[in-house]
Parts: structure tokens; sequence; C-alpha cells
């Protein structure tokens, strides 16, 4: 009979409503409210979003600057910079070249500021540039050198007979062609459970055929056996989906790009389970020989009925 173990740190409390812990991406399924912002907050926010987004950001924030100062300096007096036009829009857009023109350093020469007022604006506004500029490159560089998983789960965990049991699996591979060295994975079943008219999660290591391998050059398939040591022992096969239970994954590996080791998280809900289902092979040889690598392919599955 399966023990349990300690709570990994998810909690013990539990609801009958209760969602998934993790979602599919890795992330916690967690709301959190009256949270406190803090710069440090901002900087993990700006290397995790995606490249579209950081640059939608940075030309938001360089348009955002460069405009305040267009109206400080319109607003003062543009002539002090250049010739009016007596069109309130012209004069706003000279400003604003002015203003990306000093906060970038660049300095045509055409226009100049004239007055220890807009002296002063000129040469704050260079040196927020300088600091603004000094920012990004370090989020560049945060961004670049962050170490990102690149490991991809098949969409649906299936329940097939292998080695006469029943067996639950699923599938990942390496999004990248960088080979993933000694990949290990822990697996922890959670059971949300009613008892004494509460709901509690339960938790289970789950025993798998193999928790490491050396390389992962193509896709690896991790099998947990339904024997008499495995929590889902006591269940039978066809109410398997019906548990309210959720796998919890976490996979650690060496990567050669970043030099260092990379974890990835990620889950399966047992109400996806798919029975009497196997995987399509994701790999194949071509007429040289060479190992053909579908990734297309990974969550394919047939079914194992009447075979």
């Amino acid at each position: 009979m399966a023990k349990t173990i300690k709570d990994p740190g998810i909690g013990l409390s539990s609801n009958e409503r209760a969602q998934r812990f993790i979602n599919p991406d890795g992330s916690f399924n967690i709301k959190h409210i009256n949270r406190k912002t803090s710069v440090s907050r901002s900087y993990n926010y700006l290397i995790s979003i995606t490249w579209t987004e950081f640059f939608c950001w940075v030309f938001l924030g360089y348009v955002l600057i460069n405009s305040v100062f267009a109206l400080v300096y319109t607003s003062i007096g543009i002539s002090a910079i250049a010739e009016p036009t007596g069109n309130a829009f012209r004069d706003f857009l000279k400003g604003f070249f002015f203003s990306a023109q000093t906060i970038t350093t660049v300095g045509y020469g055409a226009m100049a500021p004239k007055g220890i007022i807009f002296g002063v604006i000129s040469s704050l506004q260079a040196l927020i540039g300088l600091l603004s500029f000094s920012f990004i490159t370090g989020l560049l560089y945060g961004r670049f050198s962050k170490p990102r998983p690149s490991i991809e789960f098949s969409e649906v965990m299936v329940l097939r007979t292998h080695n006469k049991k029943d067996c639950l699996m699923f599938r990942l591979m390496g999004k990248t062609t960088n080979v993933m060295i000694t990949p290990r994975i822990k697996a922890t079943l959670s059971l949300s459970q009613k008892k004494n008219d509460k709901y509690i999660n339960n938790f289970y290591n789950l025993d798998l055929e193999r928790n490491e391998i050396t390389y992962l050059p193509t896709t690896w398939t991790i099998v947990h056996p339904i024997d008499t040591s495995s929590p889902l022992a006591e269940f039978d096969r066809d109410t398997l989906p019906n548990l309210n239970g959720e796998i919890l994954i976490l996979v650690s590996y060496y990567d050669e790009s970043f030099a260092q080791e990379v974890h990835q998280i990620h889950s399966y809900i047992l109400q996806n389970l798919k029975l009497d289902t196997t995987f399509v092979p994701a790999f194949n040889y071509d007429e040289d020989g060479y190992t053909i690598l579908d990734h297309s392919k990974l969550s394919n599955t047939v079914s194992t009925k009447n075979k």
C-alpha cells in the first residue's frame, strides 16, 4: 500500500471546486491580491515576457518620455530651441524631435537649447536617457542570460497495458536541438479527497520505470506502473479519470548552452487521462539512416483496443 508523503509546498487544505495547482505552462495557478509592487518585480516581469511584448514596452516608454518633455518644452516656449510655426501640433513635434535627440545624446545640431531653464531641463533629460538605456541594456543581458527551459510535454497522459500491467504514461522532448545532459524527473501525485466533511490533499511519490537518462536527443516516455505500491492501485482503472487528482512533475537537466542546471515544472490532471491509448512513434529513419524527429507528433496517440 502506498504511503503518503509530506506536503511538497502546495498545502493540505482543499475544496470541492479546487482547480489544478500548476498550469500547463508551468506557472502556479494562484491569484494574488493586495500584493505590493517593487522595482525588482518589474525587472522579473520584463525579462520573462515575450520579445514582442518587451519591445512594445520599450517603444511605449520611449514615446511617453519624449512626449512629456515635448509638452514641457512647448509650454515654456518652443522659441528657445527652434523657430515657432504658429501651429501647436508642429511645435509639439519639434519639441518631440529635440527631446529624442537629447535623450539619445545624438544632437544633430539643428536645434539647441537657449537659456538656463532649457539648459537645466535638457541636462536632466540627458541624465534620464543615460539611466534608461543602462536599464534597458541590463534587461537585454538578463533576457539573454536567463536560462529558459526547453522541454515540451505531451498534451495528454495515457493509460495502457505495458509489461502485463496498467501503466500511466506521458511523453516529453526538447524544443531545441541542444542535447539535454542527465535529465532527471520526479513525479508527485496529489489527490483531493473528502474526509470528515472536509477536503484535504494527500500526496504520494510515483515510482517510475526510469527517473533519469543520460541524454535526451529525441523523446522520452515516462512510465508509472500501477502495481501494489502505486497509490492508484486501490482504484478501478475506469474510475481514474473521475478522481480529483493531479500529477506534479519536476524535470531537471544540465543545459550546455547556459552551462548550468535548468528546472522545469509541469502537471497533468487525471480528468484528462486517455484510457487504452498509446503514443505513436515521433521519430524514424530516412534512406540515409539519419534519425528524423517530428515535433508535431509528440502528442499523437492511437487506440490500443482490440489489439
